[in-house]
C-alpha cells in the first residue's frame, strides 16, 4: 500500500492497531461466545454491536474476509438503531475496522474512504488533544480486551479508568471497570482483610449508578462470601435472579456462589438452566461438572456415586471438546480418569495441558504443573517426572498456595529418599531449590554443600558458586 495510505491506517483507533494476537485466544472458542452474545442479546445498550464488531476481527484472522466485512456492516447499523443522531463517536472504531479490512481485501478506495471518515468524525468531535481517546473508543478497546483472553484484562483495567475519568457517571465505563476489576484482583482473606478490596468499591459504585445491573449484583454476592457476609450476598443473588434469571452470566455468578456455599443441587439447578440457553458453553459444562464431583466426594460407592462420577466426566469431555485449550478441565478430566484406573487417558489428557502450559499464566501453570506431579508422585511411581513438575511449579511462584504445596511435596521426597539413605546427594539438592525458592540463600548453599559431600555434581557445585557470590 501507499505510504500515505500506511501512515492512516497506523493512526486509526482499530482492533487491527491495539495489538490483539490470535494465538493468544482460542478462536473458534471465543467466536462461539460472541454469536451466543449475539443470539441472545447479552449485555447493555450498545452490546450487541460490538459483538458484531469483535466478531468480524475473529472472522478475520481465520481468514474469513467476506463474512467479517459483513459483521461490520451489521454492526455499523446495530449501532445507529441503538444511538441514533449520537452515533458518530460510537462508530470510530467500527469505520478504522472496516479500513483495515477493505485494504486487506485489496479495496484500497475504500480503505481510504473509511480513514476518511473516521477523520472527519474526529474533526466535528474533536479532543483536548491528538493524544486523548474519546470514551467511546477507550469503553470499546476495554471491552474488547476484557473478550479476548486473560492476559489482556489488565490493559482493560487502564482503558476503564480513563473512561470513567472523562466521564464519572456513565453506568457502562463503571460497569466496564468494575468487571475488569474483578478479574484481574486476587482472592481476599477475610481473616486478613478489614477493608473491602478496590473491585467491591469499583462494584458498589458502578451499582448505585444502575442498581438493576444483575451481572454486577452477582459478582458482588461472591465478593461478599469471601469475607463471610453471606447475609448480604443471599439477598443480592435472590435479587439478580429476579431482575435477569435468564442471563447466562449472571446464572453461572450465582451458580458459583451457591457451590461454595455447599449448595449443590441448588447450583446444578441454575446451571442446567443456563446450559438450555447456551449449550455450547464450556464453563457451564465444567462448572455442572465440578458440582458432580463435589456431591461424589465422602459418599460409600454406590449407583448414586457412580452416576455423579458418569455426570462429571460427560460434561468435563464436553467441556473440552467445545474449548480443547480449557487446562482446568482437561485436569480435572484427567484425575476421574486416575480414579478410573485409565493412567494412558489420564496422560494424554496432562500432555495436552502441558503443551499450553507455556502461554499459560504463571497461577495457571502452576496448578496444572503441580497436578501433573501428583499424578505421577502417587499413581506412576515416576519420581523423576513428579520431581520436575513440582520443581517447575514452584519455581513458577513459590509463596502462593500452590508453590508452597509443591515445596511440601518436594519437602517429602527429599525426607523419604534421606529415610532410606543419609547420603543422598539428590535429596539435599531438592531441599536446596526449595530453601533458594522461598528466599532463604544462606540455607541453600548449607543444602548444596551437603549435597556436595555426598556426590561430585557440577550442577551443585555452580548452584552452590552463585548463590556464595550472591550471599558475598
Amino acid at each position: 500500500m501507499s505510504s500515505s495510505l500506511k501512515s492512516r491506517l497506523g493512526r486509526l483507533q482499530s482492533r487491527f492497531t491495539w495489538d490483539l494476537k490470535g494465538e493468544d485466544m482460542d478462536l473458534e472458542n471465543l467466536s462461539t461466545r460472541l454469536q451466543e452474545h449475539i443470539d441472545l442479546r447479552l449485555g447493555k445498550r450498545g452490546a450487541v454491536a460490538r459483538s458484531y464488531g469483535f466478531l468480524a476481527y475473529v472472522r478475520h484472522l481465520q481468514g474469513k474476509p467476506d463474512e467479517a466485512l459483513s459483521l461490520l456492516s451489521q454492526s455499523e447499523e446495530e449501532t445507529r438503531e441503538c444511538y441514533g443522531e449520537d452515533c458518530e463517536r460510537r462508530l470510530i472504531v467500527t469505520y478504522g475496522d472496516m479500513a483495515w479490512l477493505k485494504y486487506h481485501t485489496g479495496d484500497s478506495t475504500q480503505s481510504q474512504s473509511y480513514c476518511q471518515r473516521v477523520e472527519d468524525i474526529l474533526v466535528k468531535h474533536p479532543t483536548a488533544s491528538s493524544a486523548d481517546l474519546h470514551p467511546e473508543v477507550l469503553g470499546e478497546k476495554g471491552w474488547t480486551y476484557l473478550k479476548f483472553s486473560r492476559p489482556y484484562y489488565p490493559k482493560a483495567v487502564d482503558c476503564f479508568r480513563e473512561a470513567v475519568k472523562l466521564q464519572p457517571e456513565d453506568s457502562e465505563w463503571n460497569a466496564g471497570y468494575a468487571i475488569a476489576l474483578y478479574r484481574t484482583e486476587k482472592r481476599v482473606s477475610a481473616a486478613r482483610e478489614d477493608e473491602e478490596s478496590p473491585a467491591m468499591n469499583q462494584i458498589r459504585r458502578a451499582l448505585e449508578i444502575n442498581p438493576e445491573d444483575a451481572v454486577l449484583l452477582s459478582m458482588l454476592a461472591l465478593k461478599l462470601a469471601a469475607y463471610q457476609r453471606c447475609q448480604e450476598a443471599d439477598k443480592l443473588v435472590e435479587r439478580a435472579l429476579e431482575i435477569d434469571p435468564e442471563n447466562p452470566h449472571v446464572t453461572r455468578y450465582i451458580a458459583i456462589y451457591l457451590r461454595n456455599q455447599g449448595k449443590c443441587n441448588r447450583s446444578i439447578d441454575v446451571l442446567q438452566r443456563a446450559l438450555k440457553r447456551s449449550s455450547q458453553s464450556a464453563f457451564i459444562h465444567h462448572q455442572l461438572a465440578l458440582c458432580y464431583m463435589i456431591k461424589k466426594r465422602g459418599h460409600k460407592p454406590g449407583n448414586d456415586v457412580q452416576q455423579w462420577r458418569r455426570q462429571s466426566i460427560e460434561h468435563l469431555e464436553e467441556a473440552v471438546k467445545i474449548k480443547p485449550s480449557f487446562h482446568i478441565a482437561l485436569a480435572d478430566l484427567a484425575e476421574l480418569c486416575v480414579e478410573d484406573g485409565d493412567f494412558t487417558r489420564a496422560e494424554a489428557l496432562f500432555q495436552q495441558g502441558l503443551q499450553m502450559a507455556p502461554k499459560l499464566e504463571k497461577d495457571i501453570s502452576q496448578k496444572f504443573h503441580f497436578r501433573y506431579a501428583k499424578f505421577h508422585h502417587y499413581h506412576t511411581n515416576n519420581e523423576a517426572d513428579a520431581i520436575s513438575h513440582y520443581t517447575k511449579g514452584l519455581l513458577l511462584a513459590a509463596d502462593t498456595g500452590d508453590g508452597r504445596q509443591c515445596a511440601k511435596k518436594l519437602k517429602e521426597i527429599a525426607d523419604q529418599r534421606l529415610e532410606g539413605d543419609k547420603d543422598d546427594g539428590k535429596a539435599f539438592a531438592l531441599l536446596a531449590v526449595v530453601a533458594k525458592a522461598q528466599g532463604d540463600k544462606k540455607e541453600a548453599a548449607n543444602f548444596y554443600e551437603k549435597a556436595l559431600d555426598c556426590e561430585e555434581n557440577d550442577e551443585y557445585l555452580s548452584a552452590l558458586c552463585e548463590l556464595r557470590m550472591e550471599l558475598d
